[in-house]
């Protein structure tokens, strides 16, 4: 695997590799040393344009546990305020020998030019463009809910037939994006719900049905719930009346939990608005997969970076890389 640039062209089988290792990873990850030699040798740069410490500190924790140097690049307050081009900050990393770039940035398309400037050689991970993706955010997601599914016996295992229904702000959600392309390779139904003026005007292309009504998506009896972020930074409009009415109208709370199907789970990849698009109930009930979704993004990042830095070396068996 050269890059990591998004989920739309994620093959299959790549997807399931990423997911296989990862699992192999997860294993790791319960033994008093958790730390791996794998990479031991090779820097990994996070290069984040945009803040987000939850993503930030997920791959820096993914890459020292397989023991790669971290050098963690913030734009603010740094040459890039000044108005240093992507070109000379890639090139400032070329020069120091960055074996990996995990670049998050508010320009959609940005990781992908990076990738194929020729500015540098470095694999490149993406860790969110503008409203473009989010690939290891959907792959973690994944990842949690074949796990909850299939328990230890997951491996090799995709997500046909379940359901996934996707709550809130698609319009400015990479991680809808993502999760959308990602299910969908992966044999999973998606369902988006939003209000009208939260939905992308063209979705004719996407893999999924779109629903304005809540109610009636979970009346379906759908095996996860995704709840998205308002994302109210990125709004300069009025999208919906109230914050209230949005919660009357698209907010999980404990009620619409309680209609769900038993074995549904509730997810929501952070950090959440609660009390707008998630109550604290419904955030912390027995359904609720958002702490393990942040565990399982360890486990999914140190796979993507074992697979880019390290997978040429062994491409049939993480497990040696594990013991």
């Amino acid at each position: 695997m050269r890059h990591l640039l998004d989920t739309k062209t994620l093959a299959r089988a790549d997807a399931l590799r990423i997911l296989d290792v990862a699992e192999d990873m997860r294993d790791t990850q319960s033994r008093e040393i958790k730390k791996l030699p794998t990479l031991r040798g090779k820097t990994v740069v996070n290069l984040f344009f945009e803040d987000s410490t939850r993503t930030r500190i997920s791959f820096e924790a993914a890459a020292k546990r397989l023991s790669a140097d971290v050098i963690n690049f913030s734009a603010k307050g740094s040459s890039v305020s000044k108005g240093e081009s992507l070109q000379d900050t890639a090139q400032t990393l070329q020069a120091m020998g960055a074996d990996a770039v995990v670049i998050r940035h508010g320009a959609s398309g940005a990781p992908q030019t990076l990738a194929t400037s020729g500015w540098i050689s470095a694999g490149v991970v993406n860790a969110g463009d503008g409203t473009h993706e989010h690939p290891t955010q959907a792959l973690l997601d994944a990842f949690t809910m074949r796990k909850r599914r299939f328990g230890a016996d997951s491996r090799g295992r995709d997500l046909q037939g379940m359901a996934v229904t996707i709550v809130g702000d698609i319009l400015h959600s990479r991680v809808a994006r993502s999760n959308v392309w990602l299910l969908s390779t992966l044999g999973a139904e998606v369902t988006l719900v939003a209000p009208p003026t939260l939905v992308p005007q063209d979705v004719s292309a996407w893999p999924a049905r779109v629903v304005y009504d809540l109610d009636e998506a979970l009346a379906a009896g759908p095996d996860a719930v995704m709840m998205l972020r308002i994302q109210l930074e990125r709004m300069n409009a009025a999208y919906f009346p109230t914050e209230r009415e949005y919660s009357r109208r698209w907010g999980l709370d404990a009620r619409r939990v309680e209609s769900l199907p038993a074995d549904s789970i509730v997810m929501h990849p952070g950090p959440m608005n609660r009390g707008l698009e998630i109550s604290a109930d419904a955030a912390d009930s027995p359904r609720s997969t958002v702490l393990e979704q942040v565990a399982n993004g360890v486990s999914v990042r140190m796979a993507a970076l074992y697979l880019l830095l390290a997978g040429e070396r062994d491409t049939t068996n993480a497990e040696e890389a594990a013991r």
